[in-house]
C-alpha cells in the first residue's frame, strides 16, 4: 500500500510539472517580445518583432468602464494600459484577466511606460505617477501644473515627460524629484523621443524642440506655426513629426532644419512610424500614407471611413492602425492593400502594440482587444489538449499499475 501511495505522489508531481511546462510554454509565446511604452521605443519607431497577424481573430477583450485613448505597453507578458474612468490597468496578456488597477485623480490619455520594473504614467489630473509593476502600488507622484496626456519616456534613470502646464519635465526615475524643467510656449501634448543623448518633442505653440537630456537647455528649435500634437520619430540624420497644417515634416536632425514635407488633406494627430525607408502615418482627412523617407514622395494611401488619429505599428511588412471608423486595420506596408478589418464598437484613437504575433490596442467602446492569427489560437488550444491527454494517459497507467499490485498481492 505504501508504495502504491508512492507511485501516485511521484505521477502527481510528474502531472504538475507537465501542466507546468505547458503553461510556461504558452505564456513565453505571448511574453517573448515587449513593446515597453509609446511607439515601442526611445526613438518611436513604431516597430515591434515576430511574427505578423495575417488574420484576425479575436483573443480576448477586457471592459475598463471608460473610454480608452490611452495606447497599450506589454512587457513580459502583462498589458499596460490607461482608461478615461482614471483607472491604469495591468491585464495578463495571454488571456486578459486583470492582475491590477491604480486610480489616479483624472482621466489617462497617456501610454505607459515600464522601465526597471516600474510603471510610469501621465494622468488629467496633473500628476506623472511611478508604480509598481507587479502589484500597482503607488511608489510615487509628482505634480504639474497642467494635465498629462504625455506619455513618458525613461533613459539612463530619468523620466522624460510633457504636460498642459506647456513644460517639459526630467524626473528623477526613483524617487520623482525635477532635476530640469524647459518651458515651452504652449500646452505639450507631444511624447519624447530620445536618442544619443537628446530629447526631441514638440509643442502646440508651433516648435519641435532639441534639448540636451541632462541640462534640458534648448539645442534647437524648428517653428512651422501651426500646433502639433504628434510625437516624433527618429531615424538616422532625420526627424519625422507632423503639424495642425496637415504636412509630414523630414527635418535634419543636426540643426533642425526642414529636409522635406508632404501636404495631407487635414490636421494631423497621429505620429510617423519608420521601417524599411518609409515613413507611415494617419490623418484627419481619413487616410493613412506611405512616404518615402529619403525624398517625402507619397507610395501610397489607404481610406479608411473615419479621421485617423491612431499612430501606426509596423512588423514584418503589415501596418497596423486604428479609425475613428471603429475598424482596426492590418495593411500591406508595400501596397496598402488592406489585409484585414476588425470592428469594435467605439472610435479606435490608440494606437497598437504589437507583440509576438499579437495585436493590444484600446477602443472608445471602453474595451482593450486583443487580436491573433486563427492558427496560434489553435495552436495554443493544441498544446493544452495534448497536456489533457498526458494527463488521462498517465493516470491510467497509475490506476493499471495500482491494480495490478493488489491483485498480486492477494
Amino acid at each position: 500500500m505504501k508504495n502504491s501511495l508512492a507511485v501516485i505522489f511521484v505521477t502527481v508531481l510528474f502531472l504538475s510539472s507537465i501542466f507546468s511546462a505547458y503553461s510556461s510554454v504558452v505564456i513565453a509565446e505571448q511574453a517573448s517580445g515587449d513593446w515597453p511604452m509609446f511607439r515601442a521605443d526611445l526613438s518611436h519607431r513604431g516597430v515591434g518583432t515576430g511574427s505578423p497577424v495575417l488574420s484576425a481573430k479575436l483573443l480576448w477583450n477586457y471592459s475598463t468602464g471608460g473610454q480608452i485613448y490611452s495606447s497599450p505597453a506589454v512587457v513580459e507578458g502583462v498589458v499596460f494600459v490607461g482608461s478615461l474612468n482614471g483607472n491604469i490597468f495591468a491585464l495578463r496578456a495571454n488571456d486578459g484577466e486583470k492582475l491590477w488597477n491604480c486610480t489616479t485623480g483624472g482621466p489617462v490619455y497617456s501610454c505607459p511606460a515600464i522601465a526597471g520594473g516600474v510603471v510610469y504614467v501621465g494622468s488629467a489630473d496633473g500628476k506623472v505617477y511611478a508604480l509598481d509593476a507587479t502589484s500597482g502600488d503607488k511608489l510615487w507622484s509628482f505634480s504639474t501644473g497642467g494635465e498629462v496626456d504625455s506619455s513618458p519616456a525613461i533613459a539612463n534613470g530619468i523620466v522624460y515627460v510633457g504636460s498642459y502646464d506647456n513644460n517639459v519635465y526630467a524626473l528623477n526615475a526613483s524617487d520623482g524629484s525635477k532635476l530640469w524643467v524647459f518651458r515651452t510656449l504652449a500646452p505639450v501634448w507631444s511624447s519624447p523621443a530620445l536618442v544619443a543623448g537628446v530629447v526631441y518633442i514638440g509643442s502646440t505653440d508651433g516648435n519641435t524642440y532639441a534639448l540636451d537630456a541632462l541640462s534640458g537647455v534648448k539645442l534647437w528649435n524648428y517653428t512651422n506655426g501651426y500646433p502639433t500634437e504628434s510625437s516624433p520619430t527618429i531615424i538616422g540624420e532625420f526627424i519625422y513629426t507632423a503639424y495642425d497644417n496637415g504636412s509630414i515634416y523630414a527635418l535634419k536632425i543636426i540643426d533642425g532644419s526642414q529636409f522635406w514635407s508632404y501636404p495631407t488633406g487635414n490636421i494631423i494627430k497621429s505620429s510617423p512610424a519608420v521601417a524599411d525607408g518609409v515613413v507611415f502615418i494617419g490623418s484627419l482627412d481619413q487616410n493613412i500614407y506611405a512616404l518615402n523617407a529619403s525624398d517625402g514622395t507619397k507610395l501610397w494611401n489607404y481610406t479608411t471611413n473615419g479621421t485617423v488619429y491612431s499612430a501606426p505599428a509596423i512588423v514584418d511588412g503589415v501596418v497596423y492602425v486604428g479609425s475613428a471608423d471603429a475598424n482596426i486595420y492590418a495593411l500591406n506596408a508595400t501596397s496598402g492593400t488592406k489585409l484585414w478589418g476588425y470592428t469594435t464598437n467605439g472610435y479606435v484613437e490608440s494606437s497598437p502594440a504589437v507583440v509576438n504575433g499579437v495585436v493590444y490596442i484600446g477602443s472608445l467602446d471602453g474595451n482593450i482587444y486583443a487580436l491573433t492569427n486563427p492558427a496560434q489560437k489553435a495552436n495554443e488550444l493544441s498544446a493544452v489538449i495534448f497536456a489533457v491527454v498526458i494527463v488521462v494517459i498517465f493516470s491510467l497507467i497509475v490506476v493499471f499499475i495500482i491494480l495490478r499490485k493488489r491483485k498480486n498481492s492477494n
